[in-house]
Formats: C-alpha cells, structure tokens, sequence
C-alpha cells in the first residue's frame, strides 16, 4: 500500500506512536510519506520505503501566525497526486483530519481513503473548547475510518461529540527490539544515582496535565524513607516550576533534568519505579515504555491507563492528586524485594503479550484493508 501519515513532528506519544508506526509499515514493504512541518522526533535514521515531505509556510506580514494548516492541507494534495496515495492517516482529528478533507477537495477524488486516529488531548482539550467542537466533530465524521488508542478514549469521544461511526479501539504499542529490560551494565547506573540510591524516573512533555509537581511530591516522600534520585525527562511549560518546588523543598542534589532524550529505553531499564501521576491519560504510552522495560509504574486511575496497568499487579492506580497513597505504594515495593522483582517480570511479561508492535501493527494493516475494500 501506499501511505501518507500526518502527525505532530514533536518528542510526544501520538508523535513517537505515529513515527513507530510508519517505520513498521516500511519494514513490511509499504511505501510510506510522512508530511510535516519538521522531520518527526524519532524519524532519524534513513530507512527504505520512507519519505518525508516538508510542509513550508511563508510569513507574510498580512498573517499574524502563518497560515499552516492551508499549507499543510496543500502539501498532502500535491503528495496525493504524485504518487498515488491509498491510505492518509492522520494523527489528531484537529486540524490534521481538516486537512486532510480539504486536501481530498483540492483534488477531487475518491482516494486517498482519510484515517483519523484520535490520541487525546485532540478530544479532552481542543475538540471540547467551544471555538472547535463543531470543527472537531465535522473533522471526525469526514474521515472514511477512526481508530482510538484506548476504550476509555473512544467512549469519551462518543460521548463528548455523539459520533455514530464506528470507533475502532486500536492500542498503542511499543518496539520490543528496543523496549525490554535488557541488560545494561551497572556503570551506567552510576552515572545517574549513587549505588545505594534508588532511581525513579517521569517522561512527559512537563504540561499541566501531567501534573509535574505531583511527581516531585511524591518523589520528596520517597526519599525521606529511603535513598532516592528522580530522572526528569523532557521539556515544557511546568518546567520552571518545577525546578522553584525542588528549590524549596531542598531537592536540587537529588534532582536530574535530562531534557528530551531520543533514547528513553536507556534510561527506563536503569528505574526502579517509573511515576505518572497525570490528570487525564488517553492512553499513557510513557507507562507502556517504562513496562516494557521491566518498571514498575505508580500512576492515575479512572483514565485510559486502566487498560495498560493492572493494579497490583505491574504497578500501582490512585486517585489523581493522591501523592501520599502514591508514594506508599512506591515504598512498598522498594522496601521489598521479592515483590518488586515479581512486579518488574509482570510489567514486561503483560506488555509483550498485549502491546508488542507486530500483534498492533497487522491490526492496522487489516484496518486499512477494510476501509479500502480489499
């Protein structure tokens, strides 16, 4: 087949999850063309069957921002018409799945097919404000098929926009060639946290959402019972608070700000316990990363990290806010050795069973053939 993919090119999980995607797909002889704004986080190493197109926008000084949308929306048309596209898979219904139906108008014609797959924050913040709701909700009914990355996700998108297409839950997924606890020596560790302390680590992109302070609350428990250092990956907004709360509260020795790091396993394979206390999760595909490695993960119940975690079993749900109920159960483990190795072999068994890249990447293969008729 051949297939165009439109995501967000930034360090983020419908980003890295678009990418793996496409790279996968190549692996098993599709052609895929990614349009951009900028080469995708982890697109960097050349690969056959994968091309990027750049999607260039003009300032003009008539435009207070320019206009991408309308050049993203001409460069998937030109794409289409030059090598014949069967599949458009969008990533975000706003405005990647606008696009791509003014791409198809552009040209008129019945192919390429539009997938819209809906990752989150497209539903629970853009497609819920007021200024986008209508445009969200044409956007998805427009495309020819939609995918949701969790049950959770797709529920709320039904009821949040009362879609009557189907939604077909389709779960992230994670490369085991890179993702396993793997065997990494123990100066590695030594680089990060001395040898008595344990590592916990957080991957996000520091928004809101993700609750950061959260983290370093929960962190600065931790560490009162036992010897600690917490790995922050990433950057963003709630970055500079942050680095006031861990000030004030005396932390900054046991603190590592890594900024985003292309090769997260690294660091995940060397954690003892991976934290993500976020208010709202479609899917949580940092979580699914860290099981993989073997971390246990202590996070939020009541969003769509119910269908990546199982409660006393390869991590930990509380309520959102509940550091101190976090924090115990972060100890629990710690201080038991026996348990978290249990834990650890769960984590990573539970994740390949269901979220290992080739069982999720047929299922889009078998997708696409359905939406296409073949």
């Amino acid at each position: 087949m051949k297939i165009g993919i439109t995501c967000y090119p930034v360090a983020g999980g419908s980003g890295i999850v678009a990418t793996e995607l496409g790279r996968k797909l190549a692996e098993r002889g599709h052609q895929v063309h990614f349009i951009s704004y900028a080469l995708p986080f982890r697109l960097d190493v050349y690969q056959q069957n994968l091309f990027f197109h750049e999607v260039e926008t003009t300032a003009y000084p008539l435009f207070k921002h320019p206009p991408y949308t309308l050049a993203l929306a001409t460069k998937m048309a030109e794409v289409i018409s030059h090598y014949g596209l069967e599949i458009l898979h969008v990533h975000y219904a706003v405005p990647h799945a606008t696009c791509a139906f003014l791409a198809k108008q552009l040209i008129e014609c019945t192919r390429p097919k539009i997938i819209t797959t809906l990752h989150g924050t497209d539903i629970t913040l853009v497609g819920s404000d007021p200024s986008y709701y209508d445009i969200t909700r044409f956007s998805i009914n427009a495309s020819d098929g939609i995918t949701a990355v969790s049950r959770y996700l797709a529920d709320e998108t039904v009821r949040e926009f009362k879609i009557s297409k189907e939604i077909r839950v389709i779960h992230n997924f994670f490369d085991s060639e890179r993702f396993n606890p793997g065997d990494d020596p123990c100066c590695k560790r030594n680089y990060l946290a001395n040898p008595d302390e344990f590592i916990i680590s957080h991957i996000s992109n520091f928004r809101p959402v993700k609750r950061l302070i959260d983290v370093i609350d929960i962190f600065d428990k931790i560490q009162m019972k036992v010897p600690a250092r917490l790995l922050l990956i990433g950057e963003g907004p709630d970055a500079v608070l942050a680095r006031r709360q861990i000030n004030k509260k005396g932390l900054t020795d046991k603190v590592k700000f890594l900024g985003n790091q292309s090769r997260v396993e690294v660091v995940l394979r060397l954690s003892d316990i991976f934290l993500l206390p976020s208010e709202e999760e479609s899917f949580g595909l940092a979580a699914l990363e860290a099981l993989a490695c073997g971390v246990p993960v202590i996070s939020t119940s009541g969003t769509g990290l119910t269908e990546v975690i199982e409660h006393g079993v390869n991590g930990y749900l509380h309520q959102v806010g509940d550091t101190s109920a976090m924090a115990d159960s972060a100890l629990e483990l710690l201080q038991n050795k026996e348990k978290h190795a249990l834990f650890r072999e769960k984590a990573h068994t539970l994740a390949d069973e269901r979220f290992n890249a080739d069982r999720i990447i047929s299922e889009y293969e078998q997708y696409y053939q359905e939406i296409l008729g073949v």
